[in-house]
């Protein structure tokens, strides 16, 4: 059943909770996106108990910011107590598992372990996002000029649509079924939150990739599983440095398996995150 969490600053977040087992709690990519996890909190139904959330501004939520990551760090919080954790798994893919990982640094006491599933590691943007930009213009299935032509301009609303699935079809390995999983992740389509994905994108840009940030992964006293999809167009020596600073860390790469890598090797999937969220005691 859907739930509304209510934020400290009064803004409703739509979250919903389901399966049994040790507390997970999603954080969705992004910018500016929305859950898109129900397969995978189906994948975990018999070890987790999994909360998701559509953050501030985005998908069922209400639309409406401030935006920061201290912000959206503290609206996770305020799903947490909604849903009265003590502590918990927090599973983050892409800008989530960023969010995901500024949240263990700030509050490790609550989070028992941290699932980090396709991020961009802790090294400045500038060392992977031009490679990044040329594996999409290469991957973008279908008409590259048309997705070019988009990307460019003022969209409507159904152009927006029409964009973002092209340039989802990229983040999928088998490129005979890109369209049709890029297809799935637009529906139903939910408008993505472009102010909110800007304003956080160039906080990153300012803030991501510091020695102090580097530190800080280093003190983090929080067990860290890494995933990867071996085809994933983001470079993925991008995520080695924050690898090699992380005390208490695994890593496994699924092979075959893009930027969503449940969607094209579940059972490998589940088997790793499985695992992991069953030995968080």
């Amino acid at each position: 059943m859907d739930e509304t969490v209510l934020t400290d600053d009064g803004v409703r977040l739509w979250a919903v909770r389901s399966g049994e087992g040790r507390p997970v709690v999603f954080c969705h990519g992004g910018p500016g996106l929305w859950d898109t996890f129900e397969d995978v909190a189906g994948l975990l139904s018999g070890v987790a108990a999994v909360h998701r959330w559509d953050q501030r501004g985005c998908g069922r939520s209400q639309r409406v910011g401030p935006y920061s990551t201290a912000r959206t760090v503290a609206d996770l919080d305020a799903v947490r107590r909604h849903f009265g954790l003590e502590s918990m798994v927090l599973l983050g893919h892409s800008w989530g598992a960023q969010l995901a990982l500024r949240y263990a640094l700030d509050h490790p006491e609550r989070v028992r372990g941290l699932v980090y599933v396709s991020g961009t590691g802790i090294d400045p943007g500038d060392t992977w996002r031009e490679e990044y930009r040329l594996r999409l213009r290469g991957a973008v299935s279908g008409d590259v000029e048309r997705w070019a032509a988009l990307e460019s301009r003022e969209r409507t609303a159904a152009e927006d649509r029409e964009f973002a699935v092209l340039q989802w079809t990229a983040d999928f390995a088998d490129r005979g079924r890109a369209m049709e999983h890029a297809e799935l992740m637009a529906t139903p389509w939910l408008g993505v939150n472009f102010e909110c994905n800007a304003v956080l994108n160039a906080e990153g840009r300012r803030d991501w990739g510091t020695p102090a940030l580097r530190d800080a992964c280093a003190a983090l006293a929080v067990p860290v599983l890494i995933i990867d999809g071996a085809e994933d167009i983001r470079p993925r020596r991008a995520v080695d440095s924050l690898e090699r600073a992380l005390p208490d860390v695994s890593r496994v790469t699924l092979p075959g398996a893009g930027h969503l890598p449940w969607v094209e090797d579940p059972e490998g999937f589940r088997a790793a995150v499985g695992a992991f969220v069953a030995g968080r005691d």
